[in-house]
């Protein structure tokens, strides 16, 4: 059952569309059809949801290729799972390189179709608890005053406290005070914790950050 997953049919075959629907209602997925790629464009994805787009290849006006092409330019593109009834090897690995988890042909296998779609709720759900975790991430840091961001570039660049102190020319008392409020804001667990956050919020490790306080002393 993937009740937390809505699925995008698009397909200009309005029996294709029915069909469709009628399976992957049966099998617990929420789902949509749509007619046209454009239809689906028109439409904003819900936030609070697992998104796969399930679009046939060969379509009037902007085909699968095409609207996977516009799809990638989303902020969190959706995964899409192909299908075709035309055995379009060039089109097959194109729509792979844009980002199709699978690519099927009509008329395709139940089991097939749903482990397809299931490969490409796992990746819409991986791609949604990474950017959440981003998200959070960033608000955490926001949270962190400019000597703690400072503090906090140096010790990721590996310095040890007192190499801190000397740099800022501060206490190496005062140091441990802000790497601590560091490590709370961000709800870190150790310096690697710190080092793998630095690296996903894209800090550099060589030197502070520039809204930092400059050196004292």
């Amino acid at each position: 059952m993937n009740e937390s997953a809505i699925v995008y049919v698009v397909d200009d075959d309005e029996s294709v569309r029915s069909a469709l629907l009628r399976l992957l209602k049966s099998a617990g997925y929420r789902a949509r059809a749509f007619a046209s790629a454009q239809a689906l464009l028109a439409e904003q994805p819900p936030d609070d949801a697992l998104v796969v787009v399930l679009t046939d290849l060969r379509m009037p006006g902007i085909d699968g290729i095409e609207l996977a092409e516009k799809l990638s330019a989303y902020p969190i593109p959706p995964p899409i799972v192909f299908l075709s009834a035309h055995g379009d090897v060039p089109a097959s690995v194109k729509a792979m390189k844009d980002g199709a988890v699978d690519f099927l042909e009509k008329p395709v296998q139940e089991e097939d179709l749903f482990d397809a779609l299931e490969r490409a709720v796992t990746r819409s759900r991986e791609e949604s608890l990474r950017r959440r975790g981003l998200v959070d991430l960033t608000q955490n840091f926001a949270k962190l005053t400019p000597r703690e961001r400072q503090v906090f570039a140096l010790v990721i660049s590996g310095l040890i406290n007192k190499e801190v102190a000397w740099e800022l020319g501060i206490s190496e008392k005062t140091i441990k005070v802000h790497r601590a409020r560091v490590v709370e804001k961000m709800g870190a667990r150790s310096l690697p914790d710190l080092v793998r956050m630095a690296g996903r919020l894209g800090i550099p490790s060589d030197r502070p950050p520039e809204d930092a306080p400059a050196r004292t002393g």
